[in-house]
């Protein structure tokens, strides 16, 4: 089994907001691609060098409504076409056939169910982005979805392209089996494939949670792993507030994290990467820790 892990990047936003060494902002890591888009590209390069196969586009926070609501709509278009410059241009730069993944995250704000646009809304915004990326990506990743409906609109905005379509979930920190509106993991799974995704995450989540989710993650006959996140809690950040208010933990250093990624392993999980708080360090172990067990 693990000769079949890919190992995925870890967090943008965190990092980039870490490195910049600017006051957050709403925009959070779009707002770098404005103001030092080499930060990006270096970021980007970091993961690759410490191993990951598939690196996400920086484009999390530059969908139309956020950015109606925290700047102009008329950045859509030059983030979504940075993000993807930034990208590629680190991949030529590390010299390694990684992949690319087209970012489809939470339209409005993370962990937020309830702020979910209705359906028609949704798959507007999502062919929109997915038509700026599909030139240069090689999959997208619907990701921090916390809605079953999420899933089913996201396959039905990217799967025209003819690339993979990966589903990854944000899961409760204290159930892991139940998305963050409350609805089974299990339905969202069952809607996210029977919509043609190829591949189902639980991402944003503490690491613990995603190890409970793998007890049902791991029936799929299908690619399935897992992306945590290092906050203490995710209950400070509100629509439209700023990164700052969240708290990193302290227990999860790159031998800790990887520990718990190895877990997922265990269960059969063949995506490992990371997410929030969760950087380059991070994904360098658990690249480590996959060659030994690969030695065997």
């Amino acid at each position: 089994m693990a000769d079949e892990i890919t190992i995925l990047d870890g967090g943008m936003g965190q990092e980039l907001y870490r490195r910049g060494g600017k006051p957050a902002s709403p925009l959070w890591s779009s707002q770098v691609m404005l103001d030092n888009p080499e930060l990006v590209i270096e970021l980007h390069r970091d993961y690759i060098n410490a191993g990951a196969e598939i690196i996400s586009l920086n484009s999390y926070s530059a969908t139309p409504e956020r950015l109606e609501r925290d700047a102009e709509i008329s950045l859509f278009e030059p983030l979504q076409k940075a993000a993807l410059q930034a990208a590629q241009t680190a991949r030529q730069q590390a010299g390694k056939s990684i992949k690319i993944a087209g970012c489809l995250p939470p339209l409005v704000a993370s962990y937020h169910h309830e702020l979910v646009p209705n359906d028609d809304q949704c798959l507007s915004s999502y062919k929109q982005i997915v038509e700026l990326q599909a030139p240069g990506v090689d999959l997208f990743i619907g990701e921090t979805l916390s809605t079953v409906r999420e899933a089913k609109i996201v396959c039905d905005a990217a799967l025209y392209t003819g690339k993979p379509v990966w589903i990854s979930f944000t899961v409760s920190d204290t159930d892991g089996t139940r998305l963050r509106s409350g609805e089974s993991l299990q339905s969202g799974i069952d809607v996210a494939l029977k919509s043609g995704a190829q591949a189902v995450m639980v991402n944003c989540s503490i690491p613990e949670s995603v190890e409970q989710s793998m007890t049902i993650l791991k029936k799929l006959n299908v690619r399935f792993g897992g992306l945590a996140n290092g906050f203490t809690s995710i209950s400070a950040l509100k629509a439209g507030g700023t990164v700052d208010t969240l708290k990193q933990r302290d227990d999860l250093g790159p031998s800790d994290y990887a520990d718990h990624a190895m877990k997922w392993v265990e269960h059969g999980a063949t995506l490992i990467g990371g997410c929030c708080e969760v950087g380059p360090k991070h994904i360098a172990e658990i690249r480590n820790r996959v060659s030994l067990v690969q030695e065997y």
